[in-house]
């Protein structure tokens, strides 16, 4: 493999992302399982226990940067696993809205432990792990701001949106 190569698949920031990507879904597994969840609704989660008491699907839609259609067999589940309710809103039918059970509130406290054990699985400082993290955040805001400039570009942020699976 050449590495002065543009095109070496080594150099791609696409391949080291996906990469990246799956590699640390695959590390919060043996973290979560304890949980009864996995990854992508932990994410979930993580954005009820910032929304409470409730929140549309809409928007929490928007907060994980994913379609509301995406997210609805998550929620069932979640729903299933007495984590969380979905109903629609007395004041706007239309509106589903979900919120956390008691026993979705409760999970928090165990989930507490789980960014502490990562970075201990992972072996990383918190402050390697935390400039990480706004390396992703201005990638993602760099993206963001090429595609906001493009003609086409709703089609093109729909599909760039991370999917969730279970």
């Amino acid at each position: 493999m050449n590495s002065g190569d543009p095109l070496s698949l080594e150099r791609q920031i696409c391949f080291a992302l996906t990469v990246a990507s799956r590699s640390i879904v695959a590390a919060y597994k043996p973290v979560l399982e304890p949980l009864g969840i996995t990854h992508p609704q932990y994410l979930v989660m993580l954005a009820l226990w910032e929304a409470q008491p409730a929140v549309a699907v809409t928007e929490l839609a928007k907060t994980l940067h994913q379609d509301a259609s995406t997210l609805s067999p998550l929620l069932k589940r979640l729903e299933a696993q007495g984590l969380l309710t979905r109903r629609r809103s007395g004041a706007d039918e239309r509106r589903l809205e979900v919120s956390l059970t008691r026993e979705g509130k409760q999970l928090r406290a165990k989930a507490e432990a789980v960014p502490g054990a990562m970075a201990e699985r992972l072996g990383m400082s918190p402050e390697r792990l935390t400039a990480l993290h706004s390396s992703m955040l201005e990638l993602i805001e760099a993206s963001r701001t090429s595609l906001a400039d493009e003609p086409g570009r709703d089609e093109r942020a729909s599909e760039a949106r991370p999917g969730a699976d279970s």
